[in-house]
């Protein structure tokens, strides 16, 4: 933690399937970090993510943005060779396909490491599966939705020829382990500060 912001460097370079609003898309990364935000944000979030990265000496990160505390809702589980880092908030749920309630700060941000070699194709099964993941824990938690309005996913891995990573695979089912365990402890510590 760096005050109110979680900042990840990598041992060695990564391949980056994000669509995290600073280095999204598919790139190489150095690391990635979850930026603390006013819950009234309104600034220019590509100006302000550069800046952020600059301002910690960083380079070719890739960037999420939360309103939530970020020190007191942040998780991570590890399942194999996958770790999974989660920070919640939960004030705008949403189920996929309906109208979207009135808009309102709260973002699950779920950033997926992979100590291993995918292929492209394997990452975006990777995001895949991890949104099911968090899909299963919301509604295992008691919450009528399948995410939030903003949510924001990574998986970083490196370069190679793992070419599965579903719900059948051995890493299918790591990658669902730890998202549903950092999940489900980020939303526990949420629920608390809003008690």
């Amino acid at each position: 933690m760096r005050g109110k912001h979680y900042i990840h460097p990598f041992k060695t370079e990564m391949l980056s399937l994000s669509n995290a609003p600073h280095n999204g898309g598919l790139t190489r990364a150095n690391g990635f970090f979850f930026m603390h935000v006013h819950k009234n944000y309104r600034g220019y979030y590509k100006e302000d993510c550069l800046n952020f990265e600059k301002h910690n000496g960083l380079r070719n990160f890739v960037g999420f943005m939360t309103a939530a505390d970020i020190p007191k809702v942040f998780a991570h589980a590890k399942s194999r060779r996958v770790e999974a880092f989660v920070t919640a908030g939960i004030t705008n749920p949403a189920i996929a396909g309906d109208e979207p309630p009135p808009w309102k700060p709260g973002t699950i941000n779920i950033a997926v490491v992979v100590n291993d070699g995918l292929t492209v194709g394997a990452m975006a099964n990777a995001i895949m599966t991890a949104t099911e993941a968090k899909t299963y824990t919301l509604l295992k938690l008691g919450y009528n939705a399948t995410g939030t309005t903003s949510d924001g996913i990574g998986v970083f891995s490196y370069a190679g020829g793992i070419e599965w990573a579903g719900t059948a695979t051995e890493l299918g089912i790591s990658i669902g382990k730890a998202v549903r365990e950092a999940v489900e402890h980020s939303i526990r510590k949420w629920e608390k500060l809003k008690e």
